[in-house]
């Protein structure tokens, strides 16, 4: 069964034995990021149509999809942004599937290369419905990660419909759920804080 399976945030607790922390600001203060000039521009142009149009598909390509690339390009093409990447870890624990969008610290392009570090989740609408899929999916990289031998002590998540930013760290058996929701505009913190998560993660 995939990460879809994952419904909630129970379902995912319970079947790894994580505990969560609630309401936690786990980021630290971050200065923001200026945009270049060509993300500002395209935001400028995409931001009333993904809002109009409403899809999730729309968003991701229009407004998540664009910022990702944007945290590619400000860390130097150092790291690998994967979207819709088949991402199957065990098969056996429902690890299996693929992520909306994977981040690895690695700039190989043609596969993932350990270390996975942020999993990035869309969703159309309500956030919250998107927690459980995305905790299985920073599971699975912990695991993908612990298997090559590139463990790392943070995986860092966020659950996204491009204007609205929330953003979880698994440390260990523990989730943290920031229940802050960011929004977007403005870029410049959602740049800052992403670049921070592939960094320190």
């Amino acid at each position: 069964m995939p990460y879809s399976q994952f419904t909630t945030i129970t379902k995912v607790k319970e079947a790894f034995n994580l505990s969560t922390r609630e309401g936690i600001r786990f980021l630290p203060e971050i200065a923001p990021i200026s945009p270049s000039n060509t993300l500002r521009d395209y935001l400028e142009e995409t931001l009333p149509i993904a809002i109009a149009t409403g899809s999730e598909k729309a968003r991701s390509e229009l407004i998540i999809t664009p910022v990702l690339v944007e945290v590619r390009r400000i860390l130097d093409r150092k790291v690998t942004l994967f979207s819709g990447e088949d991402f199957t870890v065990d098969e056996s624990l429902g690890l299996n599937g693929r992520c909306d969008f994977l981040i690895s610290r690695s700039a190989e392009m043609l596969a993932i290369e350990a270390p996975a570090v942020v999993i990035i989740e869309a969703k159309q609408a309500d956030l919250k419905t998107g927690f459980g899929q995305c905790v299985a999916e920073m599971v699975a990289a912990q695991k993908f990660n612990e298997s090559k031998e590139k463990s790392i002590p943070i995986i860092y998540g966020s659950v996204s419909n491009g204007v609205q930013w929330q953003f979880l760290k698994l440390e260990g058996q523990t989730i943290t759920i920031d229940l802050i929701i960011y929004p977007l505009p403005p870029v410049e913190q959602i740049l800052g804080f992403l670049v921070w998560m592939v960094q320190e993660g």
